[in-house]
């Protein structure tokens, strides 16, 4: 079951992209040379280099009063730069930026003090509480005593925080601290709002109290621009702007984006992967290929339908193909002249691991409960995960995930229950799970003074494999992801992308029975994410069980099933049509977002007091 966005608000603009399919030009009616009375933001030709580096080329964009503007694409698109330069903190090498009427070259000082820049960072003070950060905010933006009393209450009280005023905020969630951010930065009312990845690792609940907080400013008449990898998140905004490698490939409202591949997306249910991906991947009308849990997404080069003798090769034995309505990731695949997943992804050789483990990659755990004091961390959790399944694992921050896959990897004692990783205990036998699990972290846990190849030799002499399994392993695991051409490269001088995909190799180097990844694709490009879940696809089709945590709800769809966790609790566990059809059929579940803040909301009222206390 494929949920998406149906949501696309929006104000209506027909301005169209130009230029070649490869790397489209910004639309040319943006460049007038003098901006409406409503526009808070033009630039002109605005470029930025960094030494002979160019970031960006000749961007063209006109921001309006009262609406909220996204930035869409990968890490390295240049969002970043492009940010700092209309806060005013970054010169244009060539070009112009005007913010509220000003320059920002000459006129640095007077944005700076106008407008409310909360950048990935997000700078707070851990050892200071939520007010003593309110009121350093304020009082270095030079607020009046009489105003902040009531701005702090508003503010806090819509994030949610007004009953934290003194927790430091060291000890708030990810979540928490994004929002006592962004109050931070709204203090002084600014009447424009810069923000770098605002939701990048904020979980869904705190997702959506961050999104009425911005729908509110912008109703009020804040203007702000937000730079965002998610393209489920773009569908919020009122127009964007898609970047690829520094330029401006389309500006539009979300609305008018995805008809661009209007007639062009279809997904197929066919039990043979692998002969499909290759018919596909050979064919020059298909610029891109999706592996989802059950079905195969991709889309043809023009609306013209697929070319018949692909379409009956596809269709043999009782395959079934399907349109369907396209995403921002087609839109963004289409502008950047296409990119299809690299040949289907061959098996992993056959070595000689120490040890098998008697049950493959089956996961189960009985009453697993582990406490820390008084806090209960995982409350019983009971669960069992098949071998070659692709399992989900979704919760808001301090849901008990991290807790839970720490238990699963042997590093953290049940305080009670247990856990059996391909029929082993992590209650008894932890030191045995080594050699049976693979686990890639948000981190990329890797040496950075070191080559790719010199990080995977590391990581097989860990797995214990032998020289002969080591050989043959590091070779088979640089040509399924694609690092054969840096693979005497240092891993400090390459870009996001290519680390995601050397921290994957190293997690499945030894072919390990279970595989735990944790937020693995935060910030790679639509196509990245496609080349990585075709991999994970494959490995599950030869037996390895996949165990994701994301809080980028769409890779739900490439799950086989899904578990969702809440204050420690196990509150859902199915496929997401099973979720659905456990809700009430008033349930609006348009979106995988939309069924797991049900449950979430399901499960809080269960154990509300009767009294309705909070």
């Amino acid at each position: 079951m494929t949920l998406m966005f149906n949501q696309k608000p929006g104000q209506s603009d027909q301005r169209a992209d130009q230029g070649s399919s490869q790397v489209p030009a910004a639309d040319s009616t943006l460049t007038t040379p003098q901006a409406a009375p409503d526009v808070v933001i033009k630039t002109t030709d605005l470029c930025r280099s960094y030494g002979k580096k160019q970031v960006l080329f000749d961007v063209n964009l006109e921001i309006h009063r009262s609406e909220i503007f996204g930035l869409l694409g990968p890490d390295g698109a240049g969002k970043t730069t492009l940010m700092q330069m209309m806060a005013a903190i970054l010169d244009p090498t060539r070009g112009s930026c005007s913010v509220m009427g000003r320059d920002t070259v000459r006129d640095a000082y007077w944005i700076n003090s106008h407008i409310g820049y909360m950048f990935q960072g997000f700078t707070l003070y851990d050892k200071l509480s939520v007010s003593e950060n309110m009121v350093f905010s304020a009082d270095v933006r030079g607020l009046p005593k009489a105003l902040f009393a009531e701005r702090q209450e508003r503010l806090l009280r819509m994030a949610g925080l007004l009953r934290f005023l003194k927790r430091p905020a060291g000890n708030l969630s990810g979540g928490m601290r994004k929002k006592l951010s962004l109050c931070t930065n709204m203090i002084h009312e600014p009447d424009l709002l810069l923000l770098d990845e605002l939701s990048l690792g904020v979980d869904p609940a705190s997702r959506r109290d961050l999104w009425d907080m911005l729908h509110a400013s912008r109703d009020h008449g804040v203007t702000v621009v937000m730079t965002t990898p998610y393209m489920d998140e773009a569908e919020h905004c009122d127009r964007l702007a898609f970047l690829h490698e520094g330029r401006v490939l389309a500006v539009d409202t979300a609305e008018a984006l995805h008809t661009r591949c209007a007639g062009q997306v279809y997904e197929l249910v066919n039990p043979d992967r692998k002969a499909a991906h290759e018919q596909m991947f050979d064919s020059p009308e298909i610029i891109s290929i999706r592996h989802l849990s059950d079905r195969i997404h991709f889309q043809s080069r023009s609306a013209g339908g697929i070319p018949t003798d692909l379409a009956a090769q596809l269709t043999r034995d009782g395959a079934v193909i399907e349109p369907v309505e396209a995403g921002l990731d087609d839109v963004y695949i289409k502008l950047s002249g296409g990119e299809k997943s690299s040949a289907y992804a061959r098996p992993p050789p056959t070595i000689h691991l120490p040890d098998k483990p008697p049950e493959r990659g089956r996961i189960r755990t009985e009453n697993l409960t582990v406490r820390f004091g008084d806090f209960v961390a995982n409350d019983g959790v009971t669960l069992e995960i098949r071998p070659g399944e692709v399992f989900g694992f979704l919760g808001a921050n301090g849901a008990g995930k991290t807790t839970f896959i720490r238990t699963l990897c042997g590093l953290q004692r049940p305080t009670s229950g247990d856990g059996w990783i391909g029929g082993i205990s992590v209650k008894t036998e932890p030191e045995r799970l080594r050699y049976h699990i693979g686990y890639m972290s948000q981190r990329f846990s890797l040496y950075p003074d070191m080559t790719v190849e010199e990080n995977l030799s590391f990581f097989a002499g860990v797995y214990g494999l032998s020289r002969v399994d080591r050989r043959q392993s590091i070779a088979w695991a640089i040509d399924v992801t694609d690092l054969g051409g840096v693979k005497t490269k240092l891993v400090s001088s390459m870009p996001g992308a290519l680390s995601q995909r050397l921290a994957l190799a190293c997690a499945i180097m030894h072919q390990p029975s279970v595989v735990f990844l944790d937020e693995p694709t935060s910030g790679v490009s639509p196509s990245a994410r496609y080349k990585f879940w075709q991999l994970i696809q494959t490995l599950a089709e030869v037996g390895t069980t996949i165990f994701v945590t994301t809080h980028y709800l769409e890779e739900a769809n490439y799950c086989h099933r899904l578990g969702m966790m809440h204050q420690g609790r196990l509150i859902g566990l199915g496929t997401a049509g099973e979720l659905v059809a456990d809700l009430p059929p008033e349930t609006p579940c348009d979106t995988i977002e939309d069924m797991f803040l049900a449950y979430i909301a399901r499960e809080e009222a269960l154990h509300r007091p009767e009294s309705g206390a909070l």
